[in-house]
């Protein structure tokens, strides 16, 4: 049964990782006057760690929206009303019942929190209203919206995400037609907007973002007009060609781009580990030709059949091996209890470059991984990551650190600690350089490796002594034995 009494209801926005405290909305997946349900996505939401959606908790009609996209929202602020009057009493068709946070209900789906799991919804969407009845909505004044948030039921399943528009999922062409309309509603209802919105995937905007490129001011090229990627590059490229002043006059060739999600984060991170723990950085120059060559074996063996055998696994490999030497690597610094916590497990970081900014995702145990499930481990990790999927789960509780620099062909570096962590390790290109090599001067494939750590935890010994026993494992891998 139903009820035709307005129920307004506000959403407030969740703490979607842990302990995050702003989120940006990139962009809003329903509009004034749509019918959502339970778990439909409302809007995709970017915080310090990762972009995600955000469902639905309620069954209803979207009454107002709150916050615009591009608007960075604090935790606890509410970003949409849904009046859920006209919602029936009975659970959304497909659901099984909403359920807590970690509960399974009674189709044998487990409740989570937001961006992960399986989809278990149908959206529907109500008939399209004029662009006056549309204004008409969005100016109206919700009277006494509730202000309480509910635990999420079980979210849509992010690795298998349909197009959709307001809930309906359609086809390519019939999304960018669809938008094209919405845009052309709006502009009919509000004169004074800037016109419809460019049509553009959510990465490409993201991209486009990051690049400091107003989507507005791009031609698409692609199917229907859609906006890709190398339109960006194109208008970018554009927008930094140098520009020929009159005489006399000032040339303004700056950019500007906001500190905003990732970029944020990882610079308010960086800035607290450089000022807070004291760092040490070591180097050491090590002959891996035994290494190179073991790694094209190791690249025939069956069990490894398919699984990318690259330098950073063999060096992942070692740095696993010296750690289990040298526990006290493998801990951080509690200034509350005034310990240091030794961990008993290596969380292993990775850091990779993405479209948005620098992330540190880690392999959960990797110690315990045998070499083959590590290296599925890593070609996972770094596909995610590229593929900006990284969830905040994954970049939480690491105690160890390797970030690969050789792959942009850069030497060594001074790594920056991960916050929280005591070590990590700069590994740069293999090359092919003059080396003494059993008293003659041969060409062999040589590398570079940073060790930086806090010297509250590693004195000198320990951290010399840990890299080196790193080195000596690439040198000859035969040495794994005696570890």
């Amino acid at each position: 049964m139903t009820s035709a009494t307005p129920v307004l209801r506000r959403f407030t926005l969740p703490d979607v990782g842990e302990g995050l405290t702003e989120g940006e909305i990139l962009q809003w997946l329903v509009a004034v006057g749509d019918t959502v349900t339970v778990n439909q996505p409302l809007c995709e939401v970017e915080t310090a760690k990762a972009a995600v959606e955000l469902p639905s908790p309620y069954a209803g009609r979207v009454v107002e929206l709150l916050s615009e996209a591009g608007a960075t929202v604090e935790v606890g602020a509410p970003i949409i009303t849904i009046d859920t009057g006209g919602a029936s009493d009975e659970p959304p068709r497909g659901t099984g019942g909403t359920g807590l946070i970690g509960e399974t209900n009674a189709n044998g789906r487990t409740a989570v929190l937001v961006g992960y799991g399986p989809r278990s919804t149908e959206a529907t969407r109500r008939p399209r209203r004029s662009g006056s009845a549309v204004a008409a909505r969005a100016t109206a004044a919700p009277a006494a919206a509730g202000e309480d948030t509910p635990l999420l039921a079980t979210a849509p399943d992010a690795r298998s995400k349909p197009v959709r528009h307001g809930g309906l999922e359609v086809g390519r062409q019939a999304e960018a037609a669809a938008v094209r309309e919405d845009a052309a509603s709006a502009t009919a209802a509000a004169p004074g907007r800037r016109g419809p919105r460019p049509l553009a995937k959510p990465p490409v905007r993201r991209y486009a973002k990051d690049c400091g490129v107003d989507l507005a001011t791009v031609r698409g090229t692609g199917r229907d007009g859609v906006i890709t990627r190398a339109d960006v590059d194109a208008a970018r490229a554009a927008a930094e060609a140098p520009v020929v002043a009159p005489a006399g006059t000032t040339s303004a060739g700056e950019q500007r781009i906001p500190i905003t999600g990732v970029r944020k984060h990882t610079a308010a991170a960086m800035v607290a580990s450089a000022f807070t723990a004291p760092h040490v950085t070591e180097f050491l120059t090590v002959d891996v030709t035994r290494t190179m060559a073991l790694r094209r074996r190791l690249a025939e063996r069956p069990e490894l059949a398919g699984v990318p055998v690259s330098p950073l696994l063999l060096v992942a490999r070692a740095v696993l091996l010296a750690a289990r030497r040298h526990p006290m690597v493998n801990s951080s610094w509690d200034e509350a209890a005034r310990e240091i916590v030794v961990h008993g497990q290596v969380h292993l970081g990775i850091a990779a470059a993405t479209p948005r900014g620098l992330v540190v995702p880690n392999i959960k145990d990797a110690g315990g991984l045998s070499l083959a499930e590590l290296a599925g481990a890593l070609t996972e990790l770094t596909e995610t990551a590229r593929a900006g999927r990284t969830t905040p789960a994954d970049m939480t509780g690491g105690t160890l650190t390797i970030t690969n620099v050789g792959v942009f062909g850069v030497d060594t570096g001074t790594p920056i600690l991960n916050p929280g962590e005591a070590a990590i390790l700069a590994f740069g290109a293999v090359r092919e350089r003059p080396w003494v090599h059993k008293g003659k001067i041969r060409v062999r494939q040589v590398t570079q490796l940073a060790l930086s750590f806090d010297h509250r935890i590693i004195d000198g010994e320990l951290g010399s002594r840990f890299l080196a026993d790193v080195g000596a494992l690439l040198t000859d891998p035969g040495v794994a034995v005696a570890f």
